[in-house]
């Protein structure tokens, strides 16, 4: 086992075993939308969550009605068959069904559906997530690269906050060329700000 997997193993366990995840979910969801970037944001990502994950659902539910375009993530293909994140603009919770992990994703025979396809250049914000992070931005996700491959292609101005129990906060997550450094990560204990890139 690399020591990438080491880590990630130990992070997992760590979220895993955290307990109160109700509870804790809905303080870092409040602290992700009381910070300035979420305010001044138009159009924002929130990611709906899957097994151990920071729990996003009633909170992305409770800001639909408000003024800001949400915006929810679901794993797709691109032209050349690569996985990649597709971008749905989120009116109703009704428009979701249990996809891919049994994430919630819009409904398949609507992909592509003309002003629901959100381009990423479009993201003032965006919720990630993760599997563990560093006290200088640095994250470490699942090994799949959906993240990855979105966070090249958002504006450059674009806010990444990420949001993880403090239990997934460690010394330092080992980061590759490709890897994208976080601006801020907010847990239930603290909220971690960054220059952008790590810079």
């Amino acid at each position: 086992m690399s020591l990438k997997q080491q880590q990630r193993r130990l992070a997992y366990d760590a979220r895993n075993a955290q307990p109160n995840k109700d509870q804790l979910s809905h303080i870092i969801c409040s602290r992700f939308i009381a910070q300035s970037a979420y305010q001044q944001a138009e159009t924002i990502l929130w990611y709906l969550h899957c097994r151990s994950e920071v729990r996003t659902l009633k909170s992305v539910s409770a800001t639909l009605n408000g003024s800001k375009k949400i915006v929810i993530p679901y794993c797709t293909r691109d032209q050349s068959g690569l996985p990649k994140l597709g971008l749905w603009l989120l009116e109703e919770l009704s428009e979701l069904s249990p996809g891919t992990w049994n994430i919630l994703e819009p409904h398949k025979d609507r992909w592509g559906e003309k002003g629901k396809e959100i381009p990423p250049e479009e993201l003032d914000l965006v919720m990630v997530p993760g599997v563990a992070f560093d006290r200088e931005g640095g994250r470490l996700g699942n090994g799949a690269g959906y993240y990855d491959r979105l966070l090249q292609e958002v504006r450059a101005d674009t806010e990444l906050t990420a949001v993880c129990y403090e239990a997934q906060i460690c010394e330092k997550v080992i980061m590759e060329k490709h890897d994208v450094y976080m601006d801020t990560i907010i847990t239930e204990e603290n909220c971690y700000r960054f220059k952008q890139n790590g810079l």
